[in-house]
């Protein structure tokens, strides 16, 4: 629904939102300087609807919408659209740099193809919010992120143009295959197209998607968005390989006309003529004297083309759009396209918050108080700190380094830290071998991108029982990011492999604490997971000292009940604790609640454990991860198995997939704030 607030001077666009009777920001757009407005369900019936149009893309709702444009309008409506994210992401942060560099293929995808019942699969879903405005969402666009709102990344369920989850990168090669087989072998006619980049073609599963791609029977298209970057600025022989690719004018030409001849004579289309493709490429080798992968696994390859001149990409679309086999169409983009602060710096404008339009000055929070560091500083600080003590610390990261801090290692000592790109099992195995011949490396992945590497983590280190360091970032509930980024499952996926040792800890103190404890000779396969954001210490130095392994703590004297952390939540496990006993004491009780901060869970501190369940018969357990398989399970498991009795009850996130929402929300929603673990306690 599109509605319009009127004034004496001028008439005002007002976008709706139309989900949750909450305020969302929306934007009042005038000539005037623009105006970031909270409105409530309640209010939405104050304002007056309009019929006026003002924009081509205010006459979109859906792809069918966009394909009866002229193609002389597909430049101002990608003007249009790149303007409409830029002004929206301003009041509401999202992945911003991305998706503007995707907005002219994003259009020219849904100008020539019959979506949804053609296939578009995305990879790297930050790139796809020109997608959502033109498929339906516009108008819901403002609770993008938020909680209840619309989802962070493509997703089936919320649209039937969405045709894969695609929250982790290097997928939609091997989607858009099985898509394109399924409809082979059905006998339906339907176009699929992959579109991949965003530093995604580092990953492995990429090359494993081309590999079968080129084997199986198939006419998918593969859209290859080439900017040069991932989240930092991509690395490794591909990225040089994608930059050097180019085509010989005088090749070009010649080709083009042949391809037409090739195709009105039915050659072009015929699988069987692999010659002719062979020749092609052959003849391609010899003219621009090089060769690319993509041709080698004879994938028909054309490019590299302008990603931003949107008439010539429809013009291109539609040219191969027919042609039989597997193809690529290479394009070069610019991340951050047209909002030049992001261009000058995509990655800090990869998802920058909130940020002043006009000025491009990225906004601090109304709270000025001063703010805790994050986990990831403390790490990156720590690191650099650890590694001028021991020359044997390297530091690995998968396209993340600004995200997790290593950067601050990296500018300091550039030939000891290694960035490989999007491919999470290669960083394990890769850091498995340095650590085979005497390194210590500290690998640091996000916990949900870990999941893409736990073989690795088997094969290549806990059996040998390496001496390295498995860095955790973002564990646990991570916000926005939603279910396809939460760090969930670390803990419980992890605890039945031997010889690691899995860490977790309560503050910043207790990270470098850990992370010196784990560069000590003889530590094997260590793991320290950690949440996004930041913790409780505001002076995060401290004197480093090592803890002794498989060995928790007692926070809190107490008589009447137990509470058993691990990690940061025990933060608000305590404060929960305080208001317990607070509002047992104002009801005339007493109340008396042990707290103890087990620190590992694997070794874990059995000791501890038999010493709780000896003296309480009631056990609290709370972690930051799945409540299947992790630290309550743990410790029903050992009372269970030394015949204790205690009862025990485990506070966790559930046996499902969290949706998205700040961590606060969705700790309320889930049952792990401090409220909810405060009624937990006083419960009969």
């Amino acid at each position: 629904m599109r509605l319009f607030l009127q004034s004496k001077t001028q008439k005002t666009q007002f976008r709706l939102c139309n989900l949750e009777k909450k305020p969302y920001f929306c934007r009042l757009r005038t000539d005037r300087p623009r105006l970031n407005v909270a409105f409530t369900y309640t209010q939405r019936m104050l304002m007056t609807e309009e019929t006026k149009e003002l924009t081509l893309l205010s006459q979109i709702e859906y792809p069918q919408d966009l394909r009866q444009l002229k193609l002389s309008q597909l430049p101002q409506l990608c003007n249009e659209l790149r303007q409409d994210i830029i002004e929206e992401l301003s009041v509401n942060p999202g992945h911003l740099a991305s998706s503007l560099g995707a907005v002219e293929i994003t259009v020219a995808l849904h100008y020539v193809f019959n979506t949804p019942d053609d296939r578009i699969v995305w990879d790297v879903g930050h790139q796809a919010y020109a997608h959502k405005i033109l498929t339906g969402r516009k108008n819901r666009f403002c609770t993008n992120r938020k909680f209840h709102g619309l989802k962070p990344f493509p997703f089936p369920s919320e649209s039937p143009y969405d045709t894969f989850c695609c929250g982790h990168a290097s997928n939609s090669i091997s989607a858009a295959l099985g898509m394109a087989v399924a409809a082979r072998l059905q006998g339906i006619n339907r176009k699929v197209v992959a579109v991949i980049g965003d530093g995604a073609m580092s990953g492995g599963l990429a090359f494993e998607g081309l590999n079968n791609a080129s084997g199986t029977p198939n006419d998918m298209l593969i859209v290859l968005n080439d900017n040069n970057m991932s989240i930092d600025k991509s690395v490794g022989g591909m990225r040089q390989s994608l930059l050097e690719l180019t085509t010989n004018s005088t090749y070009n030409r010649l080709r083009y006309k042949a391809s037409l001849k090739l195709y009105q004579w039915g050659l072009l289309n015929d699988r069987r003529k692999k010659g002719l493709l062979r020749f092609n490429n052959s003849m391609k080798s010899l003219l621009t004297n090089q060769q690319n992968i993509f041709e080698g696994l004879d994938i028909r390859y054309f490019g590299p083309a302008d990603g931003h001149r949107v008439i010539e990409l429809v013009k291109i679309l539609r040219t191969i759009k027919e042609m039989r086999g597997p193809k690529i169409l290479h394009i070069h983009t610019i991340k951050g396209k047209g909002y030049l602060p992001a261009e000058q710096n995509a990655t800090v404008w990869h998802a920058p918050g909130r940020f002043d339009y006009e000025s491009g000055e990225r906004l601090k929070s109304d709270n000025q108080a001063p703010h805790p560091p994050k986990f990831q500083d403390v790490f990156g600080q720590t690191l650099l700190e650890l590694a001028q003590q021991n020359d044997k610390i390297v530091g690995v990261t998968p396209a993340m380094p600004t995200g997790c801090s290593m950067n601050i290692m990296m500018r300091a000592m550039p030939e000891r830290t290694f960035d490989v790109g999007i491919a999470e099992g290669h960083a394990v195995t890769f850091s498995g071998g340095m650590a085979k011949d005497g390194l210590l490396p500290f690998c640091n992945i996000y916990s949900s991108f870990m999941q893409r590497a736990y073989d690795n983590i088997i094969h290549d280190a806990a059996i040998m029982n390496l001496n390295m360091v498995l860095c955790l970032d973002r564990s646990g509930i991570v916000g926005e990011d939603g279910p396809t980024h939460h760090g969930a499952y670390d803990m419980a996926f992890l605890r039945p492999i031997p010889n690691l040792t899995i860490a977790s800890p309560l503050d910043e103190h207790e990270l470098r604490k850990l992370m010196y404890t784990a560069q000590l000779p003889d530590k094997g396969t260590f793991v320290i997971r950690y949440p996004r954001g930041t913790g409780s210490q505001v002076d995060w130095r401290c004197q480093l000292e090592e803890l002794p392994v498989g060995r928790g703590r007692c926070l809190k004297e107490g008589h009447d009940m137990a509470i058993i952390s691990i990690g940061p939540i025990g933060v608000e496990a305590a404060q929960a604790i305080t208001m317990a006993e607070m509002e047992a004491a104002n009801a005339g009780q007493k109340l008396s609640v042990a707290h103890y901060d087990m620190r590992f869970l694997k070794p874990i501190d059995t000791d501890l454990l038999n010493q709780i369940g000896n003296k309480f018969n009631r056990i609290i357990t709370i972690e930051d991860g799945t409540i299947e398989g992790g630290l309550g399970s743990a410790v029903a498991e050992y009372m269970n198995d030394h015949s204790l009795k205690p009862h025990i009850q485990r506070i966790g996130i559930p046996d499902k997939f969290v949706e998205h929402g700040s961590v606060s929300e969705l700790r309320h929603l889930i049952g792990m704030d401090a409220t909810a673990i405060k009624q937990a306690i006083l419960q009969p």
